[in-house]
């Protein structure tokens, strides 16, 4: 190993792993090489993350059917890694909508999963006359007619859906990781529940909407608006719109005009984590996570499920 100076300034490759390098002590002479390439002093590896797993939204049933609920929402900071030890990585895949039918049911939104924290997906909304919502990360809202009570939530992920009328009028809007979804009326379905907001990507972004009740135009009963963080509207007269892709936002419920309107499916999740940028970056990745450093902190966003390696 060797140095030259290159119009005074030293020039050099920082060493290849060797035994004094790999048993973490290095020679003075790889010292001043690796600090004139910029890589001195090696940072360690991180023992802790803070991370944000939101998983996807159920979906919205069918014609004057209940919003889908949100995915659920989990975030701490203080979480332990281990170096070399791969972590799973997975991203929930939302819910389909339910079909244009007074009986049409989606489904349950995707788990999403970073190592053992596992949010669950959100609950599917209820039918105007068969078919209820399901629990979830946030439960799914209540059709207008037989299946008016909406499902609960998951203890600190979510929040349960509202309540239909019970008499074929207003349906109900899914829960929302921030709040419950709204009840239905006579004449106004409700809307989704509102989301939880997170600054981990440096900006503040609200995430787990729940789907907005359908309506129908011809009592009318307006529909549903889908809750902040990514929750799809209920249809009046339409379809009910799609939760937003990686926010775990329900499906909003299928609206009516004389013919029945499907239901839209429920939002992907999302898994982010991030740590202080004075710890080196991770020694491995699968599923392209978009990755920055930012804030004084190094930031990993998976829309896809992977592994990662410190």
């Amino acid at each position: 190993m060797s140095m030259r100076y290159k119009g005074g300034v030293i020039s050099a490759t920082p060493p290849t792993t060797t035994t004094s390098a790999a048993s973490g002590v290095w020679t003075l002479e790889q010292q001043l090489i690796a600090k004139a390439a910029g890589v001195w002093p090696p940072l360690p590896a991180t023992s802790t993350v803070e991370y944000l797993v939101v998983a996807a939204g159920g979906g919205g049933a069918g014609s004057v059917g209940g919003g889908g609920g949100a995915g659920g929402y989990r975030t701490a900071s203080g979480f332990s890694v281990s170096a070399g030890v791969a972590i799973t990585v997975t991203v929930g895949a939302g819910g389909a909508g339910g079909a244009a039918s007074l009986s049409g049911v989606g489904t349950a939104g995707g788990d999403s999963v970073f190592s053992t924290i596992t949010s669950i997906g959100g609950g599917r909304g209820g039918a105007y006359s068969a078919n209820g919502p399901t629990t979830g990360g946030s439960g799914g809202g209540g059709g207008a007619l037989a299946t008016a009570t909406g499902a609960s939530g998951t203890a600190g992920q979510g929040n349960a859906g509202g309540n239909g009328t019970g008499t074929g009028y207003g349906s109900a809007g899914g829960g929302g990781a921030g709040s419950l979804g709204g009840n239905g009326s006579a004449s106004n379905a409700g809307a989704g529940g509102p989301g939880t907001s997170s600054s981990i990507t440096g900006a503040s972004v609200v995430r787990s909407g729940g789907g907005g009740g359908g309506g129908r135009s011809d009592l009318p009963v307006s529909a549903g608006a889908g809750g902040s963080g990514g929750g799809g509207a209920g249809g009046f007269d339409v379809n009910g719109t799609a939760g937003t892709a990686n926010t775990g936002g329900g499906g909003g419920g299928g609206g009516f005009s004389g013919a029945d309107k499907a239901g839209g499916g429920g939002g992907s999740g999302i898994v982010i984590i991030r740590y202080a940028d004075t710890f080196a970056a991770a020694a491995s990745t699968t599923g392209s996570p978009t990755v920055t450093v930012s804030g004084g902190f190094r930031i990993y966003s998976w829309t896809g499920s992977g592994t990662i390696t410190f």
